[in-house]
């Protein structure tokens, strides 16, 4: 079977990509599957670059890759494909829609609204959120241009920036607390990861540079892990995620707060979802097999 390992794209996220693609590449087994290497540098690379491949094995990450749209495209070409649908991820890559719906479901996710302009900020809504607040691009990944504001004099300059990377920017109380984060696969959650970043929160830095967190396997209280569980998957349902994705939270004072869903999460050396499957005795090249089977059941 030829793999196409499709990296790169056009997203702010587009170094983070071509890592998790090496990284892929380096991991996959060579004595199972036809490899190719496919690096995408303009949209229209994925017309070109995809017509001889049997899978597509998307380390994409951000807008063209993680949106929805490529997804689309390959589906359109009849080419199965890693990970969550068309639908699935652009939901999962909208912020304020997948709120949206946990809170349709009654699923504890931190209050926010969101502005596409400075003449949308509203200060007495963030005042009745509390400072400090989180303000990020709602379409964005890897926390590039996410801030955490602990006064009014300091929003204007955070929204600004976040807009350069966004039409739209949200603003969202800050939930002060341990984050944690629940690999899922095929339905079923994988030992749950404790992060622990050197930095204020999990940012860009934290997340891709050597010893930028710390993160480990943590064992939680039993009626806590429980209810962790449970929120993991009844998420990754409500947002209708297929094969694989990575439900991130924040745990405080015991209870459990949905931050956002990566249906297309990292593989880099540093990623989470690798160190989760080790927990499980499944080392990176079986994780991969996996993935590649769960989503050719999935798309046939």
């Amino acid at each position: 079977m030829r793999v196409g390992v499709i990296m790169g794209g056009i997203s702010s996220e587009r170094e983070v990509s071509l890592n998790s693609g090496q990284s892929i590449l380096a991991n996959l087994n060579k004595d199972k599957y036809e490899i190719i290497p496919i690096v995408i540098d303009a949209k229209e690379d994925l017309f070109t670059k995809v017509k001889e491949i049997d899978f597509a094995l998307l380390a994409l990450h951000g807008k063209f890759g993680e949106d929805g749209t490529v997804q689309a495209v390959l589906q359109t070409m009849g080419i199965p494909y890693s990970g969550c649908d068309t639908l699935s991820s652009a939901v999962c890559m909208d912020k304020d829609m997948t709120k949206k719906i946990l809170k349709s479901r009654d699923i504890r996710t931190a209050p926010w609204f969101n502005v596409k302009s400075l003449d949308d900020i509203d200060y007495m809504k963030i005042d009745n959120l509390g400072y400090p607040v989180v303000v990020k691009p709602n379409n964005g990944g890897s926390s590039v241009a996410t801030f955490v504001i602990k006064e009014e004099s300091e929003i204007e300059n955070a929204v600004i920036e976040a807009l350069k990377w966004d039409k739209e920017v949200m603003i969202e109380k800050y939930i002060k607390g341990d984050e944690i984060t629940c690999p899922i696969l095929d339905g079923q959650m994988f030992p749950v990861l404790a992060i622990k970043p050197k930095s204020a929160f999990f940012d860009y830095t934290s997340k891709y540079s050597d010893g930028g967190a710390d993160e480990f396997i943590v064992e939680l209280e039993p009626s806590l892990h429980k209810q962790v569980e449970e929120m993991a998957l009844a998420t990754y349902n409500a947002l209708k995620c297929s094969v694989y994705a990575r439900v991130d939270m924040i745990v405080s004072e015991g209870i459990p707060y949905i931050l956002e869903v990566n249906t297309l999460p990292g593989m880099t050396k540093n990623s989470l979802f690798p160190k989760s499957a080790a927990g499980k005795n499944v080392d990176f090249s079986k994780l991969l097999d996996l993935i590649i089977e769960t989503s050719i059941k999935e798309r046939t």
